[in-house]
């Protein structure tokens, strides 16, 4: 996939899978791009699979998108 349908799985799966409403979750991949957790996978086009986007959304979410206590 490309590196934009990339981003928009990843955003999909926060969403589904996470319970964050859209906004945030498109927010969250935004913080995670700004902060170049996604520039390996521009680079590297075997990084953007459906495994690896499920292990990004996890890790996205948990770092950028949960909820702070």
């Amino acid at each position: 996939m490309t590196y934009e349908q990339f981003l928009d799985e990843v955003t999909t799966l926060i969403y589904e899978r996470y319970g964050l409403g859209e906004k945030a979750a498109i927010a969250a991949v935004m913080k995670a791009q700004a902060d170049d957790f996604f520039t390996l996978h521009d680079e590297d086009a075997s990084l953007r699979t459906q495994e690896r986007a499920e292990q990004d959304a996890r890790a996205v979410f948990k770092k950028y998108g949960a909820p702070r206590r």
